[in-house]
């Protein structure tokens, strides 16, 4: 599990850089509601790469919890499909690629379902 937490922190990493682009970079340069999208992206991302590292984390202290990395790697898809979906659709302005972005929330639902139900397996 210590490489959800190497991932979660080069995913906070990129977060903030992200994060910091689209509020000096993107300002004023793309449709308004493309940059809330993209924002919605960023947003999501460092939450969830927060939680990579609260899971890893969580590994320590639940050594007998077999699903953790399963439900990190929902995590990590959830990442790349829900806000890079909204990050490739604010770059480009093809709205149809917001279609992709359910998928990836699905990703984070699922996968902390599976992360808590395998806390509670383990007690």
């Amino acid at each position: 599990m210590k490489i959800f937490i190497v991932i979660g922190l080069f995913a906070m990493a990129l977060g903030v850089i992200l994060g910091a682009f689209g509020a000096h970079g993107l300002k004023g340069k793309i449709e308004p509601n493309l940059l809330a999208a993209y924002q919605t992206g960023v947003e999501y991302h460092l939450y969830h790469a927060l939680g990579l590292l609260l899971v890893g984390l969580l590994a320590f202290h639940f050594p007998q919890a077999a699903g953790f990395k399963w439900g990190s790697w929902l995590l990590l898809w959830g990442i790349l499909l829900f806000s890079g979906s909204l990050y490739l659709m604010a770059f480009t302005g093809l709205r149809w690629l917001g279609a992709i972005t359910p998928l990836g929330g699905t990703a984070f639902i699922v996968g902390w379902v599976w992360i808590a139900w395998s806390v509670i397996r383990s007690m």
